[in-house]
C-alpha cells in the first residue's frame, strides 16, 4: 500500500485499486460494475467470462489486506438490469455469505439507478451523494467538483487512467488515483471496465496500479 493525505484524510492505497481509510476501517470501492461482461453478452457481444468472480476475489483480497469492516461504494455497483443474471447474482450472495460481518453502503451512480438496487439478501445500505466522513465528501463523480461545504471530494465515474511511456514508442495505459487540490478520483475496481485519461493539472498527484504495487510516476504523460 501506498499511504497519502486527501484533504486531511489518510488513505491507504492499494493495488487492487481500491482506498482505505485506516481511521475507519473502511474500505472505499468505486465503479465495481457487477454484470457488466453478462449485461453485453445478452446484447450478443463476445466478451470473456469470470470477470464477475475475478472483481469478487480482488474485493476479498483488500479486505484480507487492511481488514476492513466497512466497504463503501462509490455509484455503478451493478451495471445494468440485464445483467442481473441468475448465476451473476448468486455469485454476490454467495461471496456475501462469506463476508457477513461486513457493513456494506452503496452512494448510488448513474448505473445503480437503471440497474436498480442490489438485491436484499446483499445487504447494502443505499444512500445518495455525498455521503460525508472523515473531511470527505464522497460521490458517484458525473462531473465532480470541489465541494460548497469545503470537504475533499472524493469521486468515482471516471475511471481514471494514465500514459506511461516507455522507451522506443512503447506505452502503457494503466488504472490511477488522481488526486487534485479539492477532488479526487478513484480508478475502477471492477475488471472489465475501461479507462479516461484525465488533464493533469501543475498541482495534481497521479498514483498508478501495475496490479502489483501503487507508484507516484512523475513521469507520466496525461494530456491536457
Amino acid at each position: 500500500m501506498l499511504e497519502v493525505q486527501a484533504g486531511g484524510a489518510r488513505l491507504q492505497l492499494l493495488p487492487q485499486c481500491a482506498a482505505y481509510l485506516p481511521g475507519s476501517d473502511m474500505l472505499l470501492v468505486a465503479d465495481a460494475h457487477i454484470g457488466k461482461a453478462q449485461s453485453f453478452r445478452r446484447l450478443g457481444v463476445p466478451v470473456p467470462g469470470g470477470t464477475t468472480q475475478g472483481t469478487l476475489q480482488r474485493l476479498s483480497d483488500a479486505v484480507a489486506a487492511t481488514g476492513a469492516r466497512h466497504i463503501v461504494f462509490l455509484g455503478d455497483l451493478l451495471h445494468a438490469a440485464r445483467g442481473r443474471s441468475t448465476d451473476t447474482l448468486a455469485r454476490v450472495a454467495a461471496w456475501r455469505v462469506l463476508h457477513a460481518d461486513l457493513q456494506l453502503t452503496l452512494v448510488r451512480g448513474n448505473h445503480d439507478r437503471s440497474a436498480g438496487d442490489p438485491p436484499a439478501d446483499w445487504r447494502v445500505l443505499c444512500v445518495p451523494e455525498p455521503l460525508r466522513l472523515a473531511g470527505l465528501a464522497l460521490c458517484l463523480g458525473h462531473h465532480p467538483e470541489p465541494d460548497p461545504q469545503g470537504d475533499y471530494m472524493l469521486a468515482g465515474h471516471v475511471h481514471p487512467g494514465a500514459i506511461v511511456h516507455g522507451g522506443a514508442h512503447e506505452r502503457l495505459r494503466l488504472p490511477c488515483f488522481h488526486f487534485g487540490p479539492a477532488v479526487g478520483v478513484l480508478p475502477a475496481f471492477g475488471e472489465f471496465t475501461g479507462m479516461h485519461v484525465l488533464p493533469r493539472g501543475p498541482q495534481d498527484r497521479i498514483y498508478v496500479s501495475t496490479g502489483d504495487a501503487v507508484r507516484a510516476l512523475p513521469n507520466l504523460h496525461c494530456p491536457a
